[in-house]
């Protein structure tokens, strides 16, 4: 998957807080509070999502080979996802329609439905493209680096079907592709912190949370799944309640506080109480809701790989993931 050129890959190092200004601070989290309130709901009508895990660890791994940052392969997910969302809306519509006016037309959708699935991995490689084009910390990953990474697998596509596939993607979305990530929130949450003089450090929990956010993007349905359960006090949700709950998982001022609470009992456990109290305040949202997602992302990721689960991360991010944590207790 070596392209001419490869895009240097971001250090922590080189990422600091207590840099801007509070106005701006409070402005711009006064934004991402409107747009995740717009987002929940967006999502309430909702019948599902598309973040599964070997898709996640797709993008994720393939975004490690190109040396992008960890906001683009965040953002991919999300293009990806709200990308498919649509294509999935669509077929279904046509189906309706089409069984409503001519049934002989039936097999049509059933096209569409194969298309997109013949196309996925174009598509999929075709959001990582366009998340690297809107950082501005990675060189564009060009089209030559792609196809060739698209022959390794076994798909033969021309420039042209490439620039059509980010077309696809682009004109679904009405263009609306710089999407906002729970790793906006986490970062804007802990620039507050700072300020508020958090008694962890926002760059040690911010390492952390990097972990973390990884491992609830490619455990995403079974945490939520516990979620779910200790918040209607039940451990068989019915339909309707899941169906309510996608709503929640759209929330992504919720998982920023979650994320954070959750690094700083990884990092000091004695203060975890004064960071979940300074979020409360931050954000509005309940101290026991906070505590409860912290407690599924711990419970988890500490688990993740135990023998009998079903779900579980992949080895390499699991080892990177349990050496982050053992190195933040030392």
């Amino acid at each position: 998957m070596d392209g001419p050129m490869r895009p240097r890959l971001a250090s922590l190092v080189d990422f600091q807080f207590g840099v801007v200004a509070t106005e701006m601070i409070e402005d711009a989290l006064l934004h991402l509070a409107q747009q995740n309130e717009q987002a929940v709901r967006e999502a309430a009508g909702r019948l599902g999502t598309f973040r599964e895990p070997r898709i996640v660890e797709f993008v994720f791994l393939l975004s490690e080979q190109w040396c992008l940052e960890k906001s683009v392969s965040y953002q991919a997910v999300e293009i990806l996802e709200r990308f498919m969302v649509k294509q999935a809306e669509n077929i279904c519509r046509q189906a309706r329609i089409q069984l409503r006016d001519n049934k002989r037309e039936f097999q049509n959708w059933r096209a569409l439905k194969e298309q997109l699935f013949n196309k996925f991995t174009l598509r999929l490689v075709s959001c990582v493209q366009l998340a690297s084009k809107l950082s501005f910390q990675n060189k564009i990953i060009s089209n030559v680096t792609v196809l060739n990474f698209l022959q390794s697998l076994g798909y033969l596509h021309t420039k042209e079907e490439l620039l059509e596939s980010e077309l696809d993607v682009l004109k679904s979305l009405n263009f609306q592709i710089n999407l906002p990530t729970p790793l906006a929130y986490v970062e804007m949450l802990l620039e507050v912190l700072g300020y508020n003089g958090c008694v962890v450090p926002a760059m040690r929990l911010h390492a952390t949370c990097l972990t973390l956010l990884d491992l609830v993007y490619l455990l995403h349905e079974p945490i939520y799944e516990s979620l779910l359960r200790a918040s209607i006090e039940n451990s068989t949700p019915s339909q309707l309640q899941g169906e309510k709950f996608i709503s929640v998982k759209e929330d992504f001022m919720l998982l920023a506080v979650g994320i954070i609470a959750a690094s700083a009992f990884i990092q000091n456990h004695e203060c975890w109480s004064q960071v979940v109290e300074h979020l409360q305040s931050i954000t509005g949202i309940a101290f026991a809701s906070i505590a409860e997602f912290s407690y599924a992302i711990l419970t988890h990721s500490v688990g993740a790989n135990t023998p009998g689960r079903q779900q579980s991360i992949p080895p390499h991010l699991a080892a990177r993931a349990l050496k982050t944590v053992a190195s933040s207790n030392t």
